[in-house]
């Protein structure tokens, strides 16, 4: 487990740095170094203009939507508790890079169920990651692989681990939302080009 997680960080830094390098704008200026801090910073803004590119796509009155038919589709969260969720989880992994406690009620793995309106959903998730990119600015060579308390369970983790959690997450759940947007004849926002 250990391997595969530190294998998928690699390529996903690997990727990232990639990226600076057709970009350099993306780390700031084309001389400057990258960090663990802005590397997975740039993957998390990459993401978080697609999930929430996403949710803002889907209008109020399908943001409960969930399909039914056909195939089994019982008991699968809804778009919006789709995008709860995400959200919930940028909180969970944040917090843990911070080592603090996340700022906003944790209720379950679909976010807060009095959470209902479009409004107030959309403003948890942007401001779930503007959370998560306070927590990755504070990853540095020094700390990235020292021990911290996971967010779930009682085994330790590391701020690498975390990070790694920040980006990859989101993209099971978009591949959903696309799913769920499409099936309601909405083209998704990164589609549109």
């Amino acid at each position: 487990m250990k391997k595969s997680l530190l294998l998928a960080s690699l390529m996903i830094a690997a990727f990232s740095t990639t990226a600076f390098a057709a970009n350099p704008q993306a780390a700031g200026t084309a001389t400057e170094k990258p960090t663990f801090a802005s590397v997975y910073d740039h993957a998390l803004s990459s993401i978080e203009k697609e999930i929430v590119g996403a949710a803002e796509a889907m209008p109020e009155d399908k943001f409960n939507f969930a399909p039914t038919v056909p195939g089994e589709f019982k008991g699968v969260r809804t778009f919006a508790q789709q995008v709860k969720h995400v959200a919930g989880g940028n909180y969970a992994y944040a917090a843990a890079i911070l080592g603090e406690k996340p700022p906003v009620p944790m209720s379950g793995p679909s976010g807060p169920d009095s959470m209902t309106s479009r409004a107030d959903i959309l403003k948890y998730l942007k401001d779930s990651y503007a959370y998560a990119h306070k927590a990755l600015a504070t990853i540095n060579e020094s700390n990235v692989l020292t021990p911290i308390k996971a967010p779930f369970g009682d085994k330790p983790t590391t701020r690498l681990a975390m990070a790694t959690s920040l980006v990859s997450h989101p993209f099971d759940h978009y591949g959903q939302m696309v799913v769920y947007l499409r099936m309601n004849g909405i083209i998704p926002p990164a589609s549109r080009k």
